[in-house]
């Protein structure tokens, strides 16, 4: 795997899924001032077409009731010779160098943002913005996906 975390990794986003929103309006009261929130990392794969999903799940929160969920994936095409970098001996599985998981967890992240902007434009949920999130601290090591 050495080759895979020194090589730049080709790939394109093909496609962006919103797998959770959910507004739970009699769990949000306005007088709580204080509000936490979660989030959730996974990684997907499908070996046969050549792609890695991405998935980011936050849930905001107020006195541990739920009161906002959205969940992200985003599906990336990965380039042949990137793949075949990743593929590892026994080809059951992939091992996703962390350089290369924390980039594509970024570019999820940001898609979150957006896409929970857009679906509570206009409503008083718009004011909860997810903050800038240290991502080395949710991913700490290389991803292993078994196919």
């Amino acid at each position: 795997m050495e080759n895979a975390k020194n090589k730049q990794i080709g790939f394109q986003l093909i496609n962006i899924a919103t797998e959770q929103f959910a507004i739970i309006q009699d769990a949000f009261d306005k007088s709580i001032k204080e509000i936490t929130f979660s989030v959730n990392i996974d990684f997907g794969v499908n070996k046969e077409e050549r792609v890695i999903a991405s998935v980011v799940k936050i849930q905001f929160e107020q006195k541990k009731s739920t009161f906002l969920i959205i969940e992200i994936s985003n599906h990336y095409n990965i380039e042949q010779s990137g793949w075949d970098e990743m593929n590892t001996d026994d080809k059951n599985k992939i091992i996703i160098p962390k350089g290369f998981a924390t980039h594509l967890l970024v570019l999820t992240i940001g898609t979150l943002r957006g896409v929970l902007h857009a679906k509570t434009e206009n409503t008083e949920f718009n004011q909860f913005v997810l903050p800038t999130l240290n991502i080395s601290e949710l991913i700490q090591s290389d991803i292993e996906l078994t196919f």
